[in-house]
């Protein structure tokens, strides 16, 4: 019997087919254009609002150390969340340089490490989408943020020489809201945006609902019958039903009676004369607050305000802290536990078992 020879192809095989090469590179072509794109899809509008924040912040930086023309950093800033061609050039030692000019002006050490996570992130997708190499992204993955040890460190030296250290957009201590300035924010006309302002301000101050848990929130997800106020939270992928105050649920019945739409989004929109009209974006929440609290003497006041004097009030009330944790949608104890004020004595609320 012959010995088939594997070294020669066989005249009875079917030849293999090669790739095309155009499409190949235009398949490359297509996945470069779409990688920024397809990664922003699964994103939420506030983590997007705060990444096009971080890359602004990052072309400005270029600007200020004349890596490209100054006047041109708007530009760039608007073109990097969504262009892998604007990281072009981008280097190891752009990325490190940024980190440094950040602690030069001062900002907060947890903002500067959210910031390189961003840059770095881009980075990655602009590498996936050819235009970094392969050198170039692994040299820029080296670069670190500052551990806990390392930002007590640098605030103590920043503090020294009088730097500023927590530049932000955010406030450095949140409000906490009196029993007055409480009662007082609820205290809305009876108008139907006055009505919407009312439950708007019972849900966030009552309940300690996230603002984007509250745009978010349905007709449906309000019992009347029942008191109950049923909703997702993203942040912990978890469904809760929570109980309705008497404040809440006073205000969700005059709402729904006259104001709220058969189904769909609860909280509508208004227009400057009070009409009622769409619905409530996290944005126009928060600008709504802001206003409502200019209006009883307390400027700037945002939603997380009234979720952190629901938690602080809860925390003064001695709400147990893991029942604290559930209903304020935490998934440890590391956040409420901000919340509960510290005794003189350390031991002073601890109780021993018989």
């Amino acid at each position: 019997m012959p010995i088939l020879d594997i070294t020669k192809p066989s005249a009875a095989l079917v030849p293999v087919p090669v790739i095309d090469p155009r499409a190949a590179a235009a398949a490359d072509a297509q996945t470069s254009a779409s990688t920024f794109a397809d990664y922003r899809s699964r994103l939420d509008a506030d983590t997007l609002r705060r990444q096009e924040a971080d890359l602004a912040l990052f072309a400005t930086f270029l600007g200020d150390v004349h890596a490209i023309p100054p006047a041109s950093a708007p530009t760039l800033g608007a073109h990097l969340p969504y262009a892998p061609e604007a990281w072009a050039n981008v280097t190891h030692g752009l990325v490190a340089a940024f980190l440094r000019w950040q602690l030069q002006q001062g900002y907060a050490l947890g903002s500067i490490n959210v910031r390189l996570a961003t840059v770095r992130r881009y980075c990655g997708l602009a590498h996936s989408a050819g235009v970094i190499s392969a050198e170039a992204i692994a040299l820029i993955r080296t670069v670190r943020g500052y551990s806990g040890r390392q930002a007590r460190i640098l605030d103590a030296q920043r503090q020294q020489a009088a730097t500023p250290t927590r530049r932000s957009s955010k406030k450095a201590t949140p409000h906490v809201l009196n029993a007055a300035q409480v009662v007082a924010l609820k205290q809305q006309p009876a108008t139907p945006q006055g009505r919407r302002d009312r439950l708007l301000i019972c849900l966030l101050v009552d309940l300690g609902l996230r603002v984007g848990e509250l745009a978010s929130l349905t007709v449906a997800a309000l019992s009347l019958e029942q008191g109950m106020l049923t909703f997702y939270r993203e942040k912990v992928h978890l469904h809760q039903t929570h109980q309705l105050g008497p404040d809440a649920l006073a205000a969700a019945q005059a709402y729904l009676a006259s104001d709220a739409l058969p189904a769909g989004p609860l909280l509508r929109g208004s227009r400057k004369n009070g009409a009622l009209w769409g619905f409530m974006s996290t944005r126009a929440i928060h600008k709504r607050v802001a206003l409502l609290g200019e209006q009883i003497g307390v400027p700037g006041l945002a939603p997380h305000d009234l979720r952190h004097t629901w938690a602080t009030r809860a925390a003064r009330g001695k709400s147990d802290p893991f029942a604290l944790r559930d209903a304020g949608g935490w998934s440890s104890l590391a956040m409420p536990s901000r919340y509960v004020e510290s005794s003189v004595v350390a031991n002073a609320r601890i109780e021993l078992a018989e």
